[in-house]
């Protein structure tokens, strides 16, 4: 259900000279699955991002923390839509994009890193581990909740022995990255880049908070599901997002006039 309130900040939003809609992938326009190569975008909300792209003066974003491969594989978003993946590590703006260069002290922290989180998933029944250009990240959803938390101190701690490595905490996984970024300055980057002025972002995981912390008045920030958060708005579930992008675009094209 879409609050009074939202409603009337959509409305607001929707009339902006130029409007950046980014959006987070997993636990918002798809629902969370335990093997991450099963997640889809719910149609609706597809198709709602899809129409939206195709608006005048309206600029489309997924920003997720997946690498960018795997972004592109399991959201088959539209070629004009702008990609940020790794949390910002990597980001895609158009066919000639420059992609991510690790230095060879990072590639080296990298390799190191990689070792240590691999080391500790193979102690823990259920953890796996997911290499991604600028980072590793240690899945712990099929796990059992004590050797979870287990898996994940054990990491921490080996990480910490790390200089230079940033990690980060999400749902169920812990991510090591040797190129520190996060969503909130890939936030500022695709306004700086669309000349947004006004944004829309959606999230459900506690590194959509960096998203959430630099939005500007006028700007909507939707937290999808539980949990604490800085985003003015909430809603359930990734179906009720979608329903918040298909009124969005009714709103959008009557102020544009199409």
């Amino acid at each position: 259900m879409i609050t009074l309130e939202l409603r009337s900040a959509l409305a607001t939003l929707a009339t902006a000279d130029h409007l950046l809609v980014a959006v987070d992938f997993d636990g918002t326009l798809a629902p969370l699955v335990e093997h991450a190569d099963d997640a889809r975008p719910l149609p609706a909300a597809a198709a709602a991002l899809r129409s939206l792209a195709g608006v005048p003066g309206t600029a489309t974003a997924l920003i997720s923390g997946r690498a960018l491969d795997s972004l592109r594989a399991v959201a088959t978003p539209e070629p004009e839509t702008l990609l940020v993946g790794s949390h910002g590590a990597e980001t895609w703006t158009g066919p000639n994009a420059e992609p991510l260069q690790l230095t060879p002290e990072q590639a080296d922290l990298l390799a190191r890193a990689r070792a240590a989180v691999a080391e500790v998933a193979e102690a823990c029944a259920g953890c796996r581990v997911e290499d991604k250009p600028a980072g590793v990240v240690l899945h712990t959803r099929s796990a059992s909740d004590g050797d979870a938390s287990a898996a994940v101190e054990a990491a921490r701690a080996r990480l910490g022995e790390l200089d230079g490595v940033q990690v980060t905490d999400g749902k169920r996984v812990l991510e090591a990255s040797v190129v520190h970024a996060n969503k909130g300055e890939g936030i500022l980057a695709l306004r700086e880049l669309t000349g947004a002025t006004a944004v829309l972002f959606a999230g459900d995981d506690v590194t959509d908070e960096k998203g959430f912390a630099v939005l500007e008045p006028g700007d909507v920030g939707i937290k999808v599901g539980p949990g604490e958060t800085a985003a003015e708005f909430r809603v359930e579930s990734p179906a009720e997002f979608a329903a918040v992008l298909e009124h969005l675009h009714e709103l959008r094209l009557a102020a544009v006039g199409n």
